[in-house]
């Protein structure tokens, strides 16, 4: 075999591999699962639970008002479950009529506390940080599912009755927090930030 034939040889011997590699179809990758009609009764409370949530991550909407959404979205959800059940999963044409009135309130009501003053605040601080953390850890929740309506109405409210008393310390000490007051809402801050990870991981999935 002549140099050159050899060279050649063993140039095909060392790129046939790579070309073998790249010529691997690739991985297909799984299908993303289709959300529901926008303007069904499962996809307008989806798009109401990411408004929301995008709310919470703002902070255009404070801990109070995100508790009282959640809250009449759970109320909603309850009463949708309790006519499907009535009704061999179904619903009637006056149950959807109805059910969409209410749909349409609690909508007006996500923008007007979305763009009203009230605006969530938290200070260049660590109990300020800590709340913001777990607003966006409340948000997250929301906005995958892992939380439902009533799980974050429940959590909202514990985070709504820290920020007043953070507002009531600060008010009572020239806007700053004494050693223990830090401490007793660091151990609240600890138990809501328990409360936000076992909801998120207890298996309970919002109703889309």
């Amino acid at each position: 075999m002549s140099k050159v034939s050899l060279t050649l040889a063993v140039a095909l011997a060392v790129s046939a591999p790579a070309f073998a590699q790249q010529s691997q179809p690739a991985p297909q990758q799984p299908a993303a699962q289709p959300s529901a009609a926008p303007n069904s009764v499962p996809g307008r409370r989806e798009n109401q639970q990411d408004r929301i949530a995008n709310g919470v991550q703002s902070g255009q909407l404070t801990a109070g008002e995100t508790k009282n959404l959640e809250g009449r979205e759970a109320n909603l959800n309850q009463q949708i479950h309790a006519d499907r059940t009535a009704n061999g999963g179904k619903l009637t044409q006056q149950e959807r009529q109805q059910i969409n009135r209410r749909q349409n309130n609690l909508s007006h009501s996500i923008y007007q506390d979305k763009h009203n003053a009230a605006q969530a605040h938290y200070g260049n601080n660590e109990v300020g940080q800590r709340r913001e953390n777990q607003q966006d850890r409340i948000a997250q929740g929301i906005r995958s599912g892992q939380m439902t309506a009533g799980e974050a109405a429940r959590t909202e409210g514990r985070e709504q009755n820290i920020n007043r008393s953070v507002a009531a310390d600060r008010a009572a000490n020239g806007g700053k927090l004494t050693q223990q007051e830090r401490q007793n809402i660091n151990r609240r801050q600890n138990s809501t930030s328990g409360q936000i990870y076992r909801q998120k991981h207890n298996g309970a999935r919002q109703a889309h």
